[in-house]
């Protein structure tokens, strides 16, 4: 049997339709590719809106951030206590300059004090002997066995010694606050820990000049619980309160990684975007900065979180508690 036969005209108009049809299956499957980049479909931005109050980008932190320390005073190095990536305790020695020099201060400045100290002791001896002289004359002056010229000039005597006996008292206090001004200089030659904390950086050795002016010669990472920096976009600030839950996503391993946190605090300050990947972006964004705290900061995955790390906020859980709880 034959194929039926159709018109020239109509094979050609159903070549055009055909062409037309696979034209447009080709541009609705590039659409999806085509969106820019790191914006969801429709459908994801709509399910992401339903799941979260708001999405934000973030980075590992703690309060107060890394601590720079300086040498307090100008000097050569003597001593480096410490290496890098060692855990200081607090008033743990970290350097320490030459001291002899301060050491010879504390040591005459002592001396001083001592000599100050003799001298007001050797003066109240004077004054109890002179008091008592100058008591003796007026008393023989009034019996009429004295003469009273004798016995007002014992007091004057007694009186001159109860000045400088005065003098001596203030010139005690000045050799005692010179003492502690040494002391406090010798102290200053030497550089400790202030708090439990990790060294992170050390840029000093024995033998090198070093100056307030010369920069940090340790930073230290304090043992404090982590915390995470995120930088809230102005649409979503009168969004987030404090005490709203969160999840915290790791951007290193896909996402796989997740930490349940809650807001502690909303900044009051507008800045520039400076976790955007998207340089124009980041050139015309305003952000306000969010701190969240970890639900858990003593767990170990927690503490192996490392400054810097960048990080996803997604802020209000979509799951039920327990299925939240479930991630710690």
């Amino acid at each position: 049997m034959k194929p039926p036969a159709f018109p020239p005209s109509w094979r050609a108009r159903t070549t055009r339709l055909l062409r037309r049809g696979g034209l447009a299956l080709a541009v609705a499957s590039l659409l999806p590719a085509c969106s820019p980049s790191g914006q969801a479909p429709a459908d994801s931005r709509a399910g992401m809106a339903a799941a979260y109050a708001a999405v934000a980008r973030g980075r590992i932190d703690i309060e107060g951030g890394l601590l720079n320390l300086a040498m307090p005073r100008e000097g050569t190095l003597a001593t480096v206590a410490v290496h890098e990536g060692d855990h200081v305790r607090q008033g743990q020695l970290l350097a320490a300059l030459d001291t002899e020099p301060a050491r010879l201060a504390v040591e005459a400045a002592q001396a001083q004090l001592e000599q100050a100290q003799a001298q007001l002791k050797l003066l109240g001896v004077k004054q109890a002997a002179a008091k008592q002289r100058a008591q003796r004359l007026a008393a023989a002056a009034a019996a009429g066995a004295g003469d009273g010229q004798s016995a007002d000039d014992a007091h004057e005597a007694a009186a001159q010694i109860d000045a400088d006996q005065q003098s001596a008292r203030a010139t005690l206090s000045m050799a005692s606050q010179k003492l502690d001004e040494a002391r406090y200089e010798l102290k200053q030659r030497s550089l400790f820990a202030p708090f439990d904390a990790d060294v992170v950086r050390v840029s000093a050795q024995p033998g090198a000049g070093v100056s307030p002016a010369s920069g940090p010669l340790f930073v230290l990472l304090p043992r404090k619980p982590r915390i995470v920096r995120a930088e809230l976009n102005d649409s979503f600030v009168g969004v987030i309160q404090p005490g709203m839950p969160a999840e915290v996503v790791a951007d290193s391993d896909g996402g796989h990684a997740r930490w349940n946190a809650h807001v502690l605090r909303v900044g009051q300050v507008y800045g520039p975007a400076t976790l955007e990947n998207d340089p124009q972006v980041r050139a015309n964004a305003r952000t306000v900065e969010c701190v969240l705290a970890f639900d858990q900061p003593d767990s170990a995955r927690i503490r192996d979180l490392r400054i810097g790390q960048r990080v996803m906020v997604r802020f209000g859980h979509a799951t039920a508690p327990a299925a939240a709880a479930s991630k710690d």
